[in-house]
């Protein structure tokens, strides 16, 4: 059976990965997280005392820095340098600086290239900010999920008080909006909606409706590549 690729794209806490994991599920198929690529680099600068928004400092450990992916019972787990670093990704910093480190044109040549091998060899649902439109333009679905401000906002900070994170709810706020700006605004591959992609607004809606919605327009889709 061929690969197959689904293509989510939209702004932070849209609920992206949630549903992206949960379609793959149901379709028996890899879920390819590739927000978790950008915050190992991100780690990485960190790690190595740099400034996440100075593009040479972030372009000068590129050659250094090496990305893995592999599954392991159907999850993904982002490897840096050899080691496992999924669990480190969520951090509010990283998070932060990954946001810095995307606008970076040979940051996302670099990992596009990965997530491009990963889709050729296992069918996919992939989440981003450019699939649709830069990384896999001839994916067989594209969906693009947006909330309001408010609303992504107050589950990326329902998110950080699970984990631990003292952040407030302000403060999430200031940090998307700041993220939209990176992300709409930037001169490669920038965040938007691709001219074939299913719009899906999922501010009110519980998780259970999305992927509801979603799976009506994957009726013609068949695969299992897990």
């Amino acid at each position: 059976m061929k690969t197959i690729a689904i293509a989510i794209d939209g702004p932070a806490g849209a609920g992206k990965s949630t549903i992206a994991k949960l379609i793959a599920d149901k379709l028996h198929i890899y879920y390819l997280d590739t927000g978790a690529m950008y915050r190992a680099v991100a780690l990485k600068v960190l790690r190595e005392g740099l400034d996440p928004t100075n593009h040479q400092q972030v372009i000068s450990i590129l050659p250094s820095t090496h990305i893995g992916v592999i599954y392991q019972d159907g999850f993904q787990r982002v490897y840096l340098d050899g080691e496992d670093v999924t669990h480190l990704l969520r951090q509010p910093e990283v998070a932060k600086a990954a946001s810095a480190v995307a606008v970076i044109p040979e940051v996302r040549i670099k990992l596009v290239e990965l997530q491009r091998s990963i889709a050729q060899n296992y069918s996919v649902v992939i989440d981003g900010r450019d699939i649709g439109t830069f990384v896999l333009p001839n994916a067989d679905k594209k969906f693009y999920l947006t909330a309001t401000l408010e609303e992504r906002a107050r589950r990326r900070w329902l998110e950080m008080q699970e984990k631990g994170y003292d952040q407030s709810l302000e403060e999430v706020k200031r940090e998307l909006e700041a993220r939209d700006r990176n992300d709409m605004g930037r001169a490669f591959a920038p965040l938007r909606k691709a001219e074939d992609a299913i719009l899906i607004d999922t501010t009110g809606k519980s998780i259970d409706q999305v992927v509801n919605e979603v799976w009506g327009y994957l009726t013609d889709i068949s695969a299992d590549g897990r």
